[in-house]
């Protein structure tokens, strides 16, 4: 797709000449994600601030045929937001405003460029919580987060993105906005449309503002750290401090990937011992009978051999350094270009489906290194192979695309996830069918055509749309 100078001063018209940016800098800027797989190549990037702006592009962009890409804070890791094929890129950037405070309710209105890291912060300023957390806080937006339906490091406990969504407004493929269930709990009116657009990547239409739930703030979070023998040790351990206490995070990693992280930062190993995998667990920790039942629990792990050692945090400070073994594996690793997996399954089977993916991984990556890490107690987990300095980029992801029918031969055999949080996109639409099957494909493809009967709102992800129609038909 290219835009003529005619194309632009319609732009323009639009959202301003300021707010339509075509210089070299902004489209390679704004043109991909955190995948380095594709070159971005967009046509121009606007930059709107109201959904009647977006109305009217989307309606000027079926007429010429115009492909359009949402991008909040590029932070995914699928490709979704990445324009490769001349399209106009949409950025949330200046959508960025914090609406309105319902505090009868626990709810904040927002734009969809408001950053998770400053909802988190107004939260806490009104006494409150809001629980959907990950390594990218500081950079990504709300509605790329809605887009992807984003979990990260307390599933276990609060859940994803779409279980703190009341209510959304949104511009559809049509031009139509449309406001979705207006913060209701209450509402059994019919289909509850919202839900289509939360996990749907952009590809429906744009979302351009959210009612956000707020939770009760925690109190006095303790976290471990315990070093653990072998993946068989993981879920008993997993089950036995359920059992006990409620946990708001249990977290995986193994050796290698906190070595790299201590070797990046700086921050001290846990403790001396060192163990071929580690589980870092979160829990609310008020009152010291709390406090003595971890304990508790953490030696009869000892006892049965689930654990080699283990750390308690006695401070804000050290609970924050605990926490970044964790979430600093991923910036860690980005400097190796690593190929992502993303796959999941029900609890229940993880032992067995990792260790069969493990055999997999070994046969075939026995020159390369392989960082695990995940979200074990809610059954993500993120394989990651590390590309070889000397290795061409191209011939890293063909191999790496090779062993994906294998590793994804096993996510069907299970009933697993191609993709539990990252999305599908770019990268992981060619798997698609592992995960769904050829009648949900279908249903899929008649939902997009439905909400966007053009095809130019983020076309090529995720699904191929079915044939066009003419909207106004």
């Amino acid at each position: 797709m290219h835009l003529n100078h005619e194309d632009i001063q319609a732009l323009e018209a639009i959202f301003t000449p300021d707010r339509v940016r075509v210089d070299a800098d902004t489209l390679a800027t704004y043109g991909r994600d955190w995948t380095r797989v594709y070159t971005p190549a967009p046509s121009a990037v606007v930059f709107p601030r109201s959904a009647e702006e977006l109305q009217r592009l989307v309606k000027l962009a079926c007429k010429q045929h115009w492909a359009l890409v949402p991008s909040g804070g590029r932070t995914g890791l699928s490709g979704a937001a990445v324009a490769a094929q001349g399209e106009i890129v949409v950025s949330f950037d200046r959508m960025n405003r914090i609406l309105e405070y319902i505090p009868e309710d626990g709810m904040v209105r927002v734009e969809a460029g408001v950053v998770t890291e400053q909802l988190q912060a107004f939260a806490d300023e009104h006494g409150l919580y809001y629980p959907v957390d990950f390594a990218s806080a500081g950079s990504s937006q709300l509605g790329g987060n809605i887009g992807t339906n984003a979990g990260g490091i307390k599933v276990i406990r609060y859940g994803m993105t779409r279980d703190w969504v009341m209510g959304l407004k949104v511009v559809t493929g049509r031009g139509d906005i449309l406001e979705l269930n207006g913060g209701m709990v209450k509402n059994a009116t019919g289909y509850d449309l919202r839900h289509l657009f939360i996990g749907a990547e952009g590809t429906l239409g744009f979302v351009v503002e959210a009612t956000m739930a707020m939770a009760r703030r925690p109190y006095d979070l303790r976290v471990m750290v315990l070093g653990v023998p072998d993946f068989a040790s993981v879920m008993p351990l997993l089950s036995s401090f359920q059992a006990a206490m409620e946990l708001t995070a249990f977290e995986f990693f193994s050796d290698l990937a906190l070595a790299l992280v201590t070797e990046h930062t700086g921050l001290p190993r846990p403790f001396e011992t060192t163990c071929p995998f580690y589980v870092l667990l979160e829990f609310e920790g008020e009152h010291a009978q709390v406090v003595d039942l971890a304990m508790r629990r953490f030696e009869h792990a000892l006892e049965q051999g689930w654990v080699m050692d283990g750390v308690m945090s006695q401070s804000q400070s050290q609970a924050t350094n605990l926490w970044r073994l964790r979430e600093d594996i991923s910036e860690t690793i980005s400097r190796f270009t690593p190929y992502k997996n993303d796959i999941s399954v029900i609890i229940q089977k993880v032992p067995d489906f990792i260790k069969d993916i493990d055999e997999i991984v070994a046969q075939e990556y026995p020159d390369l290194q392989v960082v695990w890490f995940g979200h074990i107690g809610d059954g993500n987990l993120h394989l990651n192979i590390l590309k070889p300095v000397d290795a061409s980029m191209a011939d890293f992801v063909e191999r790496c695309q090779r062993v994906n029918l294998q590793v994804f031969d096993v996510v069907r055999r299970y009933r697993g996830s191609v993709s539990a949080e990252h999305g599908v996109g770019l990268t992981k639409k060619p798997y698609l069918g592992y995960t769904r099957s050829e009648e949900e494909l279908f249903y899929l493809r008649a939902i997009k055509q439905v909400f966007d009967p053009c095809n130019i709102i983020n076309p090529g992800k995720v699904i191929d749309a079915l044939p066009q129609v003419d909207p106004e038909a």
